[in-house]
């Protein structure tokens, strides 16, 4: 474990597209965490499409968290999935991510250069990813399920030992704490 006055450094990338509807969900889940306080040992990224590039972030980090939709799950729309970088490594059926990078070939590429890191997945199923035209916003029903993988997200951070706070309020979050959608530009189409 790297030293930043002796916590664990963590690090939550919320992976993909906001102009492909539902594979926006990474970044809807971004937009919503930054309504809560986290100790200098945990960072946020909003990283779009994740490639090659964030190989070098996991020297920096001691556990890696990924949020990002999912598909071929035969799950409804909207359910949450929570599963190690193994349990989609190279294979292209269920649980695939939508992103040709997983974090599983991140993981592979930083063991490559000697980096290591734990990680966990949180996904969720989508119901249209691949939208005619361009279009910004989730499904309802993976729009109405935001809050709940947020509240996965901050369960996970919670369990390691995670001090996080609602911004608006300084409530500490604690097991049981469910998430209220802030009010950022994620929003709802009917596409």
């Amino acid at each position: 474990m790297s030293a930043l006055q002796g916590q664990e450094r963590i690090a939550v990338f919320c992976v993909g597209n906001r102009l492909m509807l539902d594979d926006g969900v990474g970044p809807a889940v971004y937009d919503e965490l930054v309504a809560y306080e986290f100790p200098a040992s945990v960072e946020l990224f909003d990283v779009g499409c994740m490639s090659l590039s964030m190989v070098d972030q996991v020297d920096h980090f001691d556990y890696l968290i990924t949020v990002d939709a999912v598909d071929g799950t035969e799950a409804a729309p909207g359910t949450v999935f929570s599963f190690a970088p193994d349990d989609i490594a190279r294979h292209a059926g269920a649980m695939a991510s939508l992103h040709d990078l997983k974090l599983i070939d991140l993981f592979d590429a930083a063991t490559l250069l000697g980096y290591k890191a734990e990680g966990r997945c949180f996904g969720m199923q989508v119901q249209n990813r691949t939208p005619e035209v361009v279009t910004m916003g989730l499904t309802s029903a993976v729009y109405d399920q935001v809050p709940l993988l947020v509240d996965t997200v901050l369960a996970d951070l919670v369990q390691r030992g995670v001090e996080v706070r609602w911004r608006e309020t300084g409530e500490a979050v604690t097991p049981g704490w469910h998430h209220r959608m802030s009010s950022s530009d994620t929003s709802c189409t009917n596409a």
